[in-house]
């Protein structure tokens, strides 16, 4: 509980929740595009329940069924209304598999490098002198190489695996986060409701946490919509490149790959339908990060 007396900063009643329901709800556009990311997200979620078979339990599988066409009936009668693939897995299947597993990855990593972030980009905004020129410099330091070139890197010494395809991740984007965490905990520590803990004799501890952090984390929460598109492209090329998660936890962008050989032969089910399951994930999150970002007018600038 703060002390009397001391300001309280004028959009502290208004939750970020209410603030973003209210922009989503104010432009149809990015409603429809927040539906639609609902949709896929809800779709992932569900998938072991609504996929009509488990495109990767070898014991449902039939060989005798790869490379069906869309809408080709399977040996036990079914339909397969998106085809099949080379070994024989249902595409719907495969995708909403797919989609649950870049999901997932795009979420963790992003969540990890936040965490991080926003830890850096506070000590740093708040503590100053050293501490903030070390920080910032080793940040300066991250955002210098491209994304792609450090996660080759890093998963090249580590090997496969979606925890290490996660970590390749987090160590890309966490230093964004801090740079855009210090930018907005330094605006934040201009006005008076912090000089006036600060007068109140209030603990540094209590000041960050209790005051600085929630007031400062709201645009690194707006800005991380983007990012956790950002992670899944990353982790979509990473395993297309055949460096990111393994064949038995296949992502859409592994879906990709396995089918790229077989568009020149006509067969472009395979590797189509999971390109605009793909797309369409990276562009919803995309278009609703994009716009709360301008309608919360938030810029990651140092």
């Amino acid at each position: 509980m703060s002390k009397p007396g001391l300001p309280v900063p004028a959009y502290a009643d208004t939750p970020l929740r209410r603030r973003v329901l209210k922009v989503i709800r104010s432009r149809p556009t990015l409603r429809g595009a927040a539906i639609l990311l609902g949709v896929m997200v809800l779709l992932a979620v569900l998938a072991p329940f609504i996929a009509p078979q488990n495109p990767y339990d070898l014991a449902t599988l039939n060989m005798m069924d790869n490379r069906l066409p869309p809408g080709a009936a399977a040996m036990s009668g079914a339909t397969y209304w998106l085809g099949t693939d080379a070994q024989g897995r249902d595409m719907i299947s495969a995708i909403l598999y797919g989609l649950r597993t870049s999901l997932l990855v795009g979420l963790l990593s992003t969540g990890g490098a936040m965490l991080i972030g926003i830890t850096a980009g506070l000590f740093a905004a708040q503590i100053g002198g050293a501490v903030d020129a070390i920080i910032m410099r080793i940040v300066d330091f991250m955002l210098g190489f491209p994304s792609i070139l450090v996660a080759l890197v890093l998963l090249a010494s580590v090997g496969r695996g979606i925890d290490k395809v996660i970590l390749a991740i987090i160590v890309v984007q966490w230093a964004q986060y801090a740079r855009l965490m210090r930018a907005s905990a330094l605006v934040e520590r201009r006005k008076e409701y912090i000089e006036a803990a600060v007068n109140f004799g209030l603990p540094t501890r209590h000041i960050m946490l209790a005051h600085l952090l929630p007031n400062s984390v709201g645009a690194v929460l707006v800005v991380s919509t983007i990012s956790v598109a950002s992670a899944i492209t990353l982790e979509a090329t990473l395993s297309f490149l055949g460096v990111g998660v393994p064949v038995t936890q296949p992502s859409l962008g592994l879906l990709i790959a396995n089918g790229f050989e077989y568009l020149l032969s006509g067969e472009y089910w395979i590797a189509v339908f999971p390109g605009i399951a793909l797309v369409l994930l990276i562009m919803s999150l995309n278009f609703v990060g994009d716009r709360l970002r301008r309608s919360f007018n938030v810029r990651a600038s140092s």
